[in-house]
């Protein structure tokens, strides 16, 4: 089984980075128009226009064209395409609009951009980066990776001949990060870890054992260490907060996401949301202050609790992630570090000790009642994939951009919490990629097995079970939820 989905895999790679099926074109631009031959299943292949975006072979697929390739499959699908809107609608029939599957009628390279276009998939929203242009007959026509649009179809991508995309409509869209790493697919990331944090078992893991910046997903040891006041009596979830002036001065700056004034009083709730949603460092730094009296307190108990988890490659400055300069002369510029292995270990404390922490994290947006303000959930795997809970982004110029993503999967007895590890990306485009890539892995290898981990040997499985009897309370009604829930859906 391994060998086989290593097999697809490494074909399908083949679509998502190389595709090197396309006719020679002219020398680099943004867009580069192209096309390339798909056929369904083992139908008559059709040409399908392309377009490679800043890069050869960085290939977006034509939309339309696609819909007439699996017009008469069990993967059909309609579409409404506006100048800056899509809509898709999986199992519906698609109407021809003239101009499908044939070749570019103009040369010359179309001047649009890559966008997170408005997208919609059965009327929900969801976050993918597209390419929409208007055709010479008046309609709109949008381009999407490939992998993106299996994933959407659950449909497996193949190439039978050269040449030729195969979509496998009766074979579910599968992947294999080994067949991925041969490839070269995670030279541009730092690392990366995909794994159970209910068993410790980790399904894939890639230079996992090297620190590395994590930007604001240190949020998440901030927001440990705020439950752990909570659940100390130290603090309530009602308890407000006085904004200080050195909130207020970070709020006003160019890293600020909610504007607050000092001596404004802000619940421990709404500051929550505000760190772990938008990624507010100014929400961040007032918990901070609440939880220890200072910045420079607080951040000697993230460093201590780091000892007490056996986080033996991370190493903080602050509460909120962003870079830290000395007071030196010549200052040295400093960022929170931390391994992959370190944040599964932390991710995995966290979701067992206070699994109520993905109430928040599983939010799309929220209204900060006291600051009048909503905030949307900065995690865009929240919208692309059912059962998805957080966790946290984390942005800079030195961390790259970094997502740590967890998501539910049920074996029928209880609920298991699967979590994806993607830190230092290139860019937000590419994080949130490698992790819908990853997060569609864990469940396949949650739910299908595997002979062995992939790569290297699990991680640490003592303690699996909550340590706290609230936790494990906690964990047994979730997943009895769930099951009445779906009982209730039968019946």
């Amino acid at each position: 089984m391994k060998t086989f989905l290593q097999k697809v895999s490494s074909i399908m790679l083949s679509v998502i980075l190389v595709c090197s099926i396309l006719p020679a074109r002219a020398a680099a631009s943004y867009e580069i128009p192209g096309t390339c031959q798909v056929q369904a299943d083992t139908g008559a292949a059709r040409t399908v226009k392309t377009l490679d975006y800043g890069y050869d072979n960085n290939t977006y697929l034509s939309l339309r064209d696609m819909a007439m390739v699996l017009k008469d499959t069990d993967k059909s699908f309609s579409l409404d395409i506006k100048k800056s809107a899509v809509s898709l609608n999986p199992g519906s029939s698609y109407t021809p609009v003239g101009g499908e599957n044939t070749p570019w009628e103009d040369s010359e390279n179309p001047d649009i951009s890559l966008r997170r276009n408005e997208f919609k998939v059965s009327g929900k929203i969801v976050y993918y980066y597209t390419l929409i242009m208007k055709l010479s007959s008046g309609y709109y026509d949008c381009f999407m990776m490939a992998a993106d649009l299996a994933m959407i179809l659950d449909v497996d991508i193949t190439v039978p001949d050269a040449g030729v995309l195969q979509f496998r409509t009766e074979e579910s869209f599968s992947v294999s990060p080994a067949a991925l790493e041969q490839n070269g697919y995670f030279y541009g990331v730092n690392s990366v870890l995909v794994g159970d944090a209910t068993t410790g078992e980790v399904y894939y893991r890639y230079q996992s054992d090297m620190p590395f910046p994590i930007a604001s997903t240190t949020k998440l040891m901030t927001c440990l260490l705020v439950m752990d006041a909570i659940s100390a009596g130290q603090l309530t979830m009602r308890d407000s907060v006085t904004v200080s002036e050195t909130a207020e001065v970070l709020s006003g700056s160019d890293d600020g996401a909610i504007p607050l004034e000092a001596g404004q009083q802000i619940p421990v709730h709404d500051l929550l949301r505000g760190a772990l949603l938008p990624s507010s460092n100014e929400c961040a730094l007032c918990l901070a202050q609440s939880v220890a009296g200072s910045e420079e307190a607080f951040v000697r108990m993230m460093n201590q609790k780091a000892l007490d988890l056996g986080l033996s490659q991370a190493i903080f400055f602050n509460s909120h992630g962003l870079p830290s300069y000395t007071e030196d002369i010549v200052p040295a510029k400093r960022q929170n570090r931390m391994s992959a292995e370190d944040m599964f270990r932390l991710v995995s404390y966290l979701l067992k000790v206070y699994p109520q922490i993905t109430d928040i994290t599983s939010l799309q947006s929220a209204t900060l009642d006291s600051l009048n303000r909503e905030v949307r959930n900065t995690n865009p795997l929240l919208y692309n994939l059912p059962g998805v809970t957080g966790l946290k982004t984390g942005t800079t110029n030195k961390a790259g951009a970094c997502l740590v993503t967890s998501l539910t999967a049920d074996d029928g007895i209880m609920e298991h919490d699967l979590v994806v590890i993607v830190l230092g990306t290139e860019d937000s485009i590419e994080r949130g990629r490698v992790s819908g890539l990853l997060a569609r892995y864990a469940l396949q290898a949650f739910y299908t097995g595997m002979e062995n981990p992939e790569t290297g040997t699990s991680a640490q499985t003592s303690g699996n079970l909550p340590i706290h009897a609230e936790a494990a309370v906690d964990c047994i009604l979730r997943t009895a939820k769930k099951h009445q829930s779906a009982a209730g859906n039968v019946r």
